[in-house]
Parts: C-alpha cells; sequence; structure tokens
C-alpha cells in the first residue's frame, strides 16, 4: 500500500492514471499529454507498474498502458478505512467539547 501512495503523490502519475482509465495509452501518448519528455514518462510508469496500479500489454514494439482499477479500489478501499476512524474519532472529539463548552 505504500508504494501505491508513493505513486499517487507526483501530478504527473496522477495525470497518467486519469489518461489512461478508460482505455490503454502508449507510453509517448501519456508523454505527450503530462507535458514530459518520454524518458520521465517511462520511469513514472515505472513507478506505477511497480504499485500496481497500471497493466501494461505489448503490442509490436510498443507498450500499452492501463489503470489496473482492482488495485485503485483496493487503495480506494485502505484510504476510506483510515480516514472513517480518524474522522469518527475527531467527531467524538468535537462533540465532547463541544458539550464541554455548553
Amino acid at each position: 500500500m505504500e508504494e501505491a501512495l508513493r505513486a499517487l503523490s507526483h501530478p504527473v502519475r496522477r495525470r497518467m492514471l486519469e489518461l489512461a482509465w478508460d482505455r490503454e495509452r502508449g507510453s509517448s501518448d501519456l508523454a505527450q499529454r503530462t507535458g514530459v519528455s518520454r524518458p520521465v514518462a517511462s520511469q513514472h510508469l515505472k513507478v506505477l507498474r511497480d504499485a500496481g496500479l497500471v497493466i501494461v500489454r505489448p503490442d509490436g514494439n510498443r507498450r500499452l498502458y492501463r489503470v489496473d482499477v482492482d488495485r485503485v479500489a483496493a487503495v480506494r478501499g485502505e484510504l476510506e478505512r483510515f480516514w472513517r476512524t480518524r474522522l469518527d474519532t475527531l467527531g467524538r472529539t468535537a462533540g465532547r467539547r463541544g458539550r464541554a463548552r455548553g
């Protein structure tokens, strides 16, 4: 999970995920659409692959990328569990403080 969260922390990688959400895209297309060079795009795509957030499919001498929606859903579930617990605690604390002042 840590690797996925680190991968999501960079705006270029988040944009690549947006672009590859609905359809496969080549690394050159992703580089062009995110405004980075092809070598930089390849580095970002490696981070996304290593985190399990994208699936790569060879097509001749090209590599096509698409989002692994199951992995993204797992990351989302983990974040929701994390924040639900913290927000519930925050709500209870705020309620107690409000009653103490009232």
